[in-house]
């Protein structure tokens, strides 16, 4: 797995979680959701950010949502990440002193649109930027139908690529895209209910539309070295991510909590 890492940024472990543990990620993030306010911002200080392009509808207020921010504070979401098969990921790829900054649930409900060519880093203003290691968990099957990740084998060893506002009108907040790189080399990530993807955040990504009619969600949490400073601040005018909330998940090579 760490040769392919290395090789190709990503490995995936199939099977890694009982179908369950994502299922029971899905309710509790539908309670978040219900639970919110109209700003977004739930009580307990998670963000829930919405489907941009205007053509979706329903009858639950998750029906509408795009992705939920700063779950790894609850039971259901740190619970996963206190795995020593998780713990010997990211001593492997980290380093012993770990913290997960970002976890976020992505809902893709049917007919919602596929995110851009990006590279993960391009958020991450941090000193040092790198090493930084994702985990996405597939909550639900992802397919071609329902707008599965597409991949760039290799594109880890690149810097991080100028990134431009998502081209599409009514693209969701935030997306950018990735317009300098040839991409014809992608590769479709299909995965099934627990499997999950461990990919560096310089490896390009996207997915496309949701054309199925069932959701296609997933779990994401990210992490990096502890001690790593967000310099958000400094670099976006002032602005820094509230998004980036750093929880200790290793110290000493040990699981915290």
């Amino acid at each position: 797995m760490l040769d392919s890492f290395h090789a190709q940024g990503f490995f995936i472990m199939g099977g890694f979680s009982l179908p369950g543990v994502g299922q029971q990620m899905l309710d509790e993030v539908i309670g978040v959701v219900r639970e919110a306010d109209e700003s977004g911002i739930t009580p307990a200080g998670m963000f829930i950010a919405p489907e941009s392009q205007g053509n979706l509808s329903g009858t639950h207020p998750e029906d509408t949502v795009s992705k939920v921010f700063t779950l790894h504070d609850r039971p259901e979401f740190s619970s996963f990440l206190c795995d020593e098969r998780i713990a010997g990921i990211l001593r492997d790829l980290i380093g012993p002193d770990v913290d997960c900054f970002l976890s976020q649930f992505i809902f893709k409900n049917p007919g919602a649109w596929g995110q851009p060519w990006h590279q993960d880093s391009f958020y991450f203003p941090f000193d040092p930027p790198r090493p930084i290691v994702g985990l996405w968990l597939a909550v639900t099957e992802a397919t071609m139908e329902n707008g599965c990740l597409h991949i760039l084998s290799g594109s880890h060893t690149e810097p991080v690529h100028e990134h431009v506002p998502d081209r599409r009108p009514n693209a969701n907040q935030g997306y950018m895209e990735i317009v300098d790189h040839d991409m014809s080399d992608r590769q479709a990530v299909r995965m099934a209910p627990g499997d999950l993807l461990v990919f560096d955040s310089h490896l390009m990504h996207c997915s496309t539309d949701n054309v199925s009619e069932g959701i296609r969600a997933a779990m994401v949490f990210h992490c990096c070295a502890a001690g790593t400073v967000d310099l958000g601040f400094e670099q976006f005018d002032g602005f820094k991510s509230p998004l980036h909330r750093f929880n200790p998940l290793l110290r000493d090579g040990q699981l915290v909590g």
